[in-house]
């Protein structure tokens, strides 16, 4: 994880943005120094400033923040860090999301062409009388809702931003989207972004930023009397469809123009109807990506639940959702530091060995064999011109297994 710091550098971008007030001649701990031992603990599971008063003096945690495990001097305690987490402004915050955007463009070798960007935000229980923390029916819990952005294609997480525990306004996301838009293009000019959300983030503020930004969306549109008219034809037909065949599921795709009242111009909803023992009924779409409408449902859409799975990821390996500071800028710093904590265990896992390659040409090899065996057999018996009772009998056997690994692989 040292190695991959060194190369993502993110506690020197994240160190940047704060002023040291501290006295240098008094300072033990440099800022950079603090953010790598904490995002070291968190990416090993050590999630609490408090761990730190143990692991201060483990070799390898020495060894890892570039001092010598044995004669050099010991890491700092939690005081410290706690000190570190509080001396952050609203300000240099900005400046710390701005710069972890920086570095999810710097993490790709090369310009990339098109980037598909998943936003969802995520319960997030609040540990008491906390800034920001507000009581939310849908969970029955005092919660912040912090917003996450990952980009779908590599995994690689770009924004994320804590917030009050309440759904998000079509203003509020399209006020973030509309600066993480402009820095990525500030970084690559010509890159075409894509933006997929949940129904909440289908309004018309975010779906006019993205058409003057020149973006891609699909978003999730509730439904209402007007949608549920216009889908009914396809819905009676899948009802008596499914009641005819009996058994499983039906589903049929189909698409149609919209614009509601608040919205600004005529726009593609791409609905899917699907009936099931459950009962029948529609989901809704829209978009501005050209195509037929199952692909866009079932290939592009339904791909948004990977960034469910990344959210979790987020908060189970990393414990993100430990932002047990009063003040929010406090707890705004440790979702930073834990965004850089996965960020290091994304990268380990990127560099680790894959096994599945070594397996498929394993049985490559052991597939050739077999033909192979097959082949030697029939020239054998071309050239002596007699029967093999002992080999010949086992020729089918050899092509069918043969035959078998290439159609199912490992």
């Amino acid at each position: 994880m040292r190695e991959i710091e060194n190369g993502l550098t993110i506690a020197e971008r994240l160190s940047s943005c704060v002023k040291d007030e501290r006295d240098p001649a008094s300072t033990t701990h440099t800022q950079p120094d603090m953010i790598w031992a904490r995002m070291f603990a968190i990416a090993c599971g050590y999630e609490d400033c408090d761990d730190l008063d143990v692991l201060r003096f483990d070799p390898a945690f020495k060894l890892a923040c570039g001092r010598l495990s044995e004669t050099g001097d010991d890491l700092m305690s939690q005081p410290t860090l706690s000190r570190l987490e509080n001396a952050p402004s609203w300000c240099e915050l900005g400046r710390m999301g701005v710069s972890m955007i920086d570095l999810f463009c710097d993490s790709f070798p090369s310009f990339p062409a098109y980037i598909v960007l998943d936003i969802d935000d995520t319960p997030d229980i609040a540990h008491g009388g906390q800034q920001l923390a507000l009581f939310n029916a849908h969970y029955d819990e005092y919660v912040f809702q912090p917003i996450h952005i990952f980009e779908a294609t590599t995994g690689k997480p770009v924004l994320s931003l804590l917030r009050p525990g309440r759904r998000p306004s079509g203003k509020e996301v399209a006020r973030i989207l509309k600066h993480v838009i402009r820095r990525i293009r500030r970084n690559w000019s010509r890159v075409e972004i894509m933006v997929r959300g949940d129904g909440h983030y289908g309004t018309p503020e975010v779906m006019e930023l993205l058409e003057d930004q020149g973006c891609g969306y699909i978003l999730g549109l509730p439904g209402n009397a007007r949608l549920s008219k216009i889908g009914q034809p396809w819905y009676e037909d899948v009802a008596v469809r499914w009641v005819q065949r009996g058994k499983g599921k039906l589903r049929r795709f189909f698409q149609a123009a919209y614009r509601a009242k608040s919205w600004s111009r005529e726009r593609k909803v791409v609905a899917r109807v699907e009936a099931s023992s459950k009962g029948c009924y529609i989901r809704f779409v829209v978009t501005n990506l050209p195509g037929r409408a199952k692909v866009l449902y079932e290939k592009i859409y339904c791909a948004r639940g990977r960034m469910e799975n990344m959210i979790k990821d987020h908060k189970l390996y990393t414990k993100s959702d430990r932002t047990s500071c009063h003040r929010w800028e406090a707890n705004q710093l440790r979702l930073f530091l834990h965004t850089g904590a996965y960020w290091l265990l994304h990268q380990l896992r990127q560099a680790a060995p894959r096994r599945s390659l070594w397996r498929k040409a394993t049985f490559e090899t052991i597939r050739r064999a077999f033909l192979k065996i097959a082949v030697r057999i029939d020239e054998l018996k071309s050239r002596i011109r007699i029967a093999l009772p002992s080999a010949y009998p086992y020729r089918p056997a050899l092509l069918s297994m043969a035959g078998r690994i290439q159609a199912q692989g490992p």
